[in-house]
């Protein structure tokens, strides 16, 4: 892909995301994801209804008449995004790949967050790390995040989340809110979200296709794992090897709401031909 055409998508996918994150998202991140506490601004007169616990006694002694203290919510966040860039990510049976969905709805949450003034960070993860973008503010940085997206060709193609969340432990020393891209083809990694969710604030996005829990009986065909590159024949009249199939892809999904919930995180599921602005919504709401 040319640079005039990663341009021309990038710009595609700001014009769609922003607009969401602006007129839909923005105010839902604001009251879900709260700030650090409260920090002093200023001290002013009393006013009738105000709390008489936030008097500033000394300033009140000072000037004999009573004045309070103010404060303000101290806003600045940082978020970060963790994206699953394996194999897998390059499969859809609708119009999208899975790979697309993630980058539309990390570039949403990357536009809430710009909105709010926070800074956005990015990994990139397969078996290994990827790439990694330190947190920074601004919509030229959100554009970078939205351009690695896009066009960044992974070295590997397996999955390791366990891996992907040391890292986290180890760059993100503060807290951080943080959302994981993925369609959780994977397991292995409910100790070290343990450990990361103590810490941040983890929501789980599960992106997936309706034609991955099951295999059509279509006879024996060729089939390739997007993860390890193998070919073996398959032959789908099998009930044997339908059934084991779907109870493996079920006991995957199993792990990863067990995961999340025993570590205090958040999850949300999004197929591929689903609105993912309402599954976002739903799952702001219920939070905040």
């Amino acid at each position: 892909m040319d640079t005039k055409e990663i341009l021309k998508k990038v710009r595609k996918i700001e014009i769609k995301t922003r607009r969401l994150s602006d007129h839909v998202f923005g105010g839902e991140y604001h009251s879900t994801f709260k700030g650090r506490g409260m920090t002093f601004s200023e001290v002013r007169q009393y006013q009738f209804g105000d709390d008489v616990r936030s008097i500033d006694w000394n300033v009140t002694a000072r000037y004999n008449e009573p004045f309070v203290k103010v404060f303000e919510e101290e806003r600045e966040l940082t978020m970060m995004l963790m994206v699953d860039v394996s194999g897998s990510e390059m499969f859809g049976t609708s119009s999208q790949f899975k790979k697309e969905v993630i980058t539309e709805i990390a570039a949403t949450l990357a536009f809430s967050a710009l909105q709010n003034n926070d800074k956005i960070g990015l990994v990139l993860f397969s078996d290994q790390v990827e790439l990694y973008i330190p947190p920074k503010k601004g919509r030229f940085h959100v554009l970078r995040i939205i351009r690695e997206l896009i066009e960044f060709t992974p070295g590997s193609k397996a999955t390791n989340l366990d891996r992907a969340l040391q890292f986290l432990s180890s760059v993100t020393k503060k807290k951080a809110i943080v959302f994981i891209l993925s369609d959780f083809i994977t397991d292995g990694y409910e100790h070290s979200l343990k450990i990361a969710a103590n810490k941040h604030d983890i929501t789980g996005i599960r992106v997936y296709d309706q034609r991955e829990a099951d295999i059509p009986n279509v006879g024996v065909v060729n089939m390739k794992d997007a993860e390890t590159g193998e070919l073996f024949l398959v032959d789908t009249t099998s009930r044997k090897i339908r059934r084991a199939y779907k109870e493996d892809y079920t006991s995957r999904v199993q792990y990863f709401h067990n995961a999340f919930s025993k570590s205090g995180a958040g999850a949300l599921s999004s197929r591929v031909d689903e609105s993912y602005v309402k599954k976002l919504l739903g799952y702001f709401k219920r939070r905040a």
